[in-house]
């Protein structure tokens, strides 16, 4: 261990002479308190926290994954174009304890940049409103939309599939399938019909109403409030742009099946512009001992049109699951995971490749990482004989790499998501403990068998 350690040591201060980590840290230093001043956003206080924490953290993990990358790469591949490595060849250490050691040096790295420039946009974060004088209505507003970690809960997709398949087999018999779908797959009819009653089981018509019932509704604090967040779509475009619904948000077993319920019903009237975000703050007492949630809302009358919830963001259950700190500090190891994965994929290209085309090769690798999502769902509308061809090869190929859009901590930390732990753990397992350990392996392997110098005679 005490070698794996003196190499490492050596690669930190190897780093630290790199004109480009220079660079980058001083990049990192003046640029994140600059933007804790200049975020404007949508000119609201929590626009601006929202905007800094969005560019400060991208701009930190950026920069980082290309230190790592540059890093990871320099380090083997500059020991071995300058020879370096024969003296460290001639010494009493072996291949993996010198891979190990320089993974160790750029992980320990990584450790205290995370934690300095995490530190700087959290600091930021937490003293920016002392510069500005907000109202109270306004700091209770931050406080329950980005000081937190709410948990959100929606809706299950209601079952649907004993409809789908009696409208799927009419449409065949009377001819019609083929006139409404000429060229889509049955696959892919299917989850058009689907789709179609899902909606169907989401819209009310005029006078009626729609329940959602929700189960281990668990807020943080029970003295707190609980927000439904909801969005209206119309079949007829209302004249004013706004739906009145009637809510009514408790346990109304008590209502439904006759159960004696002492927990409280709490109503609410109101008017709400169509396809937009609005959230209904209530007091979370109208939760139930046992965890159970129902949500009510009536079409009144006045709106002459249907009301439709979408199914992806039409109605949502937000209470605060954990604090902010909590959740800010599981970001930032998201972001570690990352570079770990970088680390060992920067060590892994060294092991067989010359500095640039290392370096590119990496490139390639994180920047299809970070736009695999947009990739994946890029290919949805594929015909069903292209999918085949395309799951068996690029969509395979995308599948083995880590999700980086998928699991960035922005997504979760500006709406004030709750970062779960399970999430936490799943990253970690993945990404550090399959996807790096397996590119540690191959670069042990491939470095162990690797010809440093020829003998000339």
């Amino acid at each position: 261990m005490g070698r794996i350690w003196a190499v490492a040591v050596n690669t930190i201060r190897q780093a630290l002479r790199m004109k480009i980590a220079v660079i980058f840290i001083v990049l990192l230093l003046v640029l994140l308190p600059a933007l804790g001043l200049t975020a404007t956003g949508d000119g609201t206080l929590k626009g601006r926290l929202q905007t800094f924490v969005s560019y400060g953290l991208s701009l930190t993990s950026l920069l980082l994954c290309l230190l790592t990358i540059i890093v990871s790469v320099y380090t083997v591949t500059s020991d071995i174009e300058q020879r370096q490595i024969y003296t460290v060849a001639t010494k009493p250490i072996r291949r993996y304890q010198l891979l190990l050691g320089k993974l160790v040096g750029v992980v320990v790295l990584n450790i205290a940049l995370v934690t300095l420039f995490a530190g700087i946009v959290y600091g930021v974060v937490v003293f920016l409103p002392g510069f500005y004088d907000a109202s109270e209505g306004t700091l209770r507003q931050i406080d329950n939309e980005f000081y937190t970690a709410r948990a959100g809960l929606v809706p299950a997709a209601p079952d649907v599939d004993e409809e789908v398949a009696a409208l799927y087999n009419r449409l065949e018999r009377t001819g019609q399938l083929r006139e409404a779908y000429p060229t889509l797959p049955p696959e892919q009819i299917l989850r058009e019909l689907t789709l179609r009653k899902q909606l169907e089981k989401r819209a009310a018509g005029v006078g009626d109403g729609l329940v959602w019932e929700f189960q281990n509704v668990r807020p943080l604090d029970p003295d707190q409030s609980i927000f439904i967040r909801f969005k209206y779509d119309v079949a007829v475009e209302p004249p004013n742009g706004l739906i009145y619904g009637r809510w009514q948000i408790g346990d109304m077993r008590q209502v439904r099946y006759g159960m004696n319920f002492k927990t409280p019903i709490w109503p609410e009237d109101r008017a709400d512009p169509v396809r937009t975000f609005r959230e209904i703050e209530v007091p979370a007492r109208v939760i139930a001992a046992d965890g159970y949630l129902a949500v009510g809302f009536l079409n009144v009358p006045a709106n002459s049109t249907t009301v439709i919830f979408p199914l992806e963001d039409g109605l949502e259950i937000l209470y605060k699951a954990d604090t902010f700190t909590s959740n800010f500090i599981r970001g930032t190891l998201l972001i570690l995971f990352r570079l770990i994965f970088l680390a060992c994929l920067g060590l892994l290209a060294a092991s067989f490749l010359s500095f640039p085309v290392a370096i590119l090769f990496c490139l390639v690798i994180f920047f299809t990482g970070t736009v695999s999502g947009f990739v994946l769902e890029s290919f949805e509308q594929l015909s069903a004989s292209a999918w085949q061809v395309y799951s068996y090869t690029i969509g395979a190929l995308v599948r083995l790499l880590p999700q980086f859009d998928k699991y960035n901590p922005t997504a979760f930390l500006v709406p004030g998501r709750l970062i779960a732990w399970s999430l936490l753990g799943r990253v970690l397992l993945l990404m550090v403990c399959i996807q790096a350990l397996l590119l540690l392996v191959l670069a042990l392997i491939v470095f162990s068998f690797r010809e440093l110098a020829k003998i000339v005679v």
